[in-house]
């Protein structure tokens, strides 16, 4: 729960420091005292938008933090852990947040930097704010469907609901494109399949290509290769001119004169060498010359497929070497095409989405309507109370002509009046009434929030009287399970606070401050008795005034 708040330079607010208790606290004081103050101090804090006017006039900027107490939260430390911002066990949680005068803020989590978005989601589990104008919205059938599902704990059920939605809705998009651009896609397919019509015979793969350009090359040229690997035969080792016998008979005897003279040996072994090198050159060429023929037929059909494929390069204005690659191409796109043209395939992944959504639509209908008994039963019995013990609280689901990304079905908030036919609440409901109502099921909504601290701003306006007393009584109530804080008009609600702040403003050194004091004994009594009696307090209004606090 919340256990401390320091407020610095902060709209009228210099330096306050607010230590909370568990149980019902209630804010007093003048309109425009600055009651909301606290409420917009810890909205920031929990992640709301900044903004540069809230800093207090003449200040740099403004400094706000809040301690936590999470010994009861152990979802909350799990949060923080997989953050990476846990604190030590047992220490309590601390949220800051800074905002100067050019609208920029930082916030931090247990001293360690933090987003705004981290801020809002620990929030969220944190606190739980109920504002004055939540009656208004109740009018909403989008909040109206918000409320329920909240209530019956259907958030991610939703989600999944609305994501089940996209998939299908995708799904049919790409069929209703699919059936749109067919005949585009009938013009592409021709256009491909003649472009891999006239690829398919004369594209090569790189390699194949230079081989084919090494083989025609050979060819053209074989018999001047033939003859070249002949003379060198000749030259070598069987003309009479031949190279080889002669080297031959030198390096023998200049190995014999190395015998004489060793110094000459180097000599006889290069020769040696040299006559075993042009051997192997001799045996290679005539290897070559052996196995070297002339093939007109062969060249002709080089000739022929080197025609073909420079022919189709020229038509689709394509260099030959790039002619696999357009081949390739062609038929992937082609592949892709075909796929999107499968519509029967569409049809069904359309359907398969269809039947998806509608199996968590329906889950999400059965939690709807087991809620919606509940929270109408849970209400109407807080509205007895209310003094509209004739009303019947309901809620209302009707199947929609066309599903969407919420679900299957309306939410419609209705109220009976004296065992009349329930009509919708925006209808029939006075401003009064809609007070209560909207208040009954924000009860109705705490017995399943999860969250340890509730702040109820101004929510009981509207009611007054007997209903005021109720009121405060329910808020206490709250208290016992909660740690309940309202912002209040109202002095039978006051009354009922476990602890009592009391909120005013005034000109101190010519700089308008606000403050808050805690009010106990004689102060509490009097303001009850102000709250009671406005400007003029009377000994009645006090003794009013004590009546309120005594009772039980």
């Amino acid at each position: 729960m919340l256990t401390l708040l320091t407020i610095r330079d902060f709209v009228i607010v210099d330096q306050l420091e607010l230590t909370f208790s568990s149980g019902f606290t209630v804010l007093t004081g003048e309109t425009g005292a600055g009651k909301s103050l606290l409420i917009d101090a810890l909205g920031l804090l929990l992640g709301g938008r900044a903004d540069s006017t809230l800093v207090r006039q003449g200040c740099d900027k403004a400094d706000l933090s809040a301690e936590f107490d999470l010994s009861q939260l152990p979802e909350v430390q799990t949060w923080l852990a997989s953050q990476e911002l846990a604190n030590e066990p047992g220490e309590p949680l601390l949220l800051r947040r800074t905002l100067d005068r050019q609208g920029k803020s930082r916030a931090f989590i247990n001293g360690i930097s933090a987003t705004v978005q981290q801020l809002r989601e620990l929030g969220e589990q944190l606190i739980d704010i109920h504002g004055q104008h939540a009656h208004q919205s109740l009018l909403r059938a989008d909040a109206q469907r918000s409320l329920l599902d909240a209530y019956a704990g259907a958030e991610a059920q939703l989600q999944a609901v609305r994501a089940a939605w996209q998939q299908w809705q995708q799904a049919l998009q790409t069929l209703q494109d699919a059936e749109r651009q067919q005949a585009e896609r009938e013009q592409a397919l021709s256009r491909l399949d003649w472009q891999i019509q006239e690829l398919s015979p004369v594209a090569l793969p790189p390699d194949a290509w230079q081989q084919l350009l090494q083989d025609h090359a050979r060819l053209s040229h074989a018999a001047s290769l033939l003859e070249g690997a002949q003379n060198g035969v000749a030259l070598l080792m069987e003309s009479e001119q031949a190279m080889l016998p002669p080297l031959h008979h030198l390096a023998g005897h200049i190995r014999e004169l190395a015998k004489i003279d060793p110094t000459l040996m180097e000599a006889a072994d290069l020769l040696d060498s040299a006559t075993i090198q042009l051997q192997e050159a001799a045996y290679s060429l005539r290897h070559y010359g052996n196995r070297t023929d002339l093939d007109p037929a062969e060249l002709a059909a080089l000739d022929q497929q080197l025609a073909n494929l420079y022919a189709t390069a020229r038509k689709l204005k394509l260099e030959p070497a790039e002619l696999h690659a357009a081949l390739l191409s062609a038929q992937q796109q082609r592949l892709k095409l075909l796929s999107l043209s499968d519509q029967d395939g569409l049809r069904q992944r359309v359907q398969e989405a269809e039947r998806d959504y509608q199996q968590h639509a329906a889950q999400l209908r059965r939690m709807r309507e087991q809620a919606a008994e509940q929270l109408g039963l849970a209400v109407s019995d807080t509205l007895a109370q209310l003094a509209m013990a004739s009303s019947r609280f309901s809620v209302a689901l009707q199947a929609l002509t066309t599903p969407g990304a919420s679900g299957t079905e309306s939410v419609e908030y209705r109220i009976s009046h004296h065992d009349a036919p329930a009509q919708s609440l925006a209808r029939i409901a006075s401003g009064g009434e809609l007070s209560r109502v909207s208040l009954a099921i924000q009860v109705a909504m705490t017995t399943v929030a999860a969250v340890p601290t509730l702040i109820f701003d101004e929510v009981d306006v509207g009611i007054g009287g007997r209903v005021a007393d109720i009121v405060g009584r329910l808020l206490r109530q709250l208290g016992e399970r909660h740690q309940v804080l309202s912002i209040t008009h109202l002095p039978q609600v006051a009354a009922c606070g476990h602890q009592h702040w009391q909120v005013s403003k005034g000109l101190e050194s010519g700089v308008l401050r606000s403050r808050i004091t805690v009010l106990d004994g004689q102060t509490r009594t009097e303001e009850i008795a102000r709250m009671l009696g406005g400007a003029q307090i009377t000994d009645t209004t006090r003794q009013h005034a004590q009546e309120l606090l005594a009772q039980p």
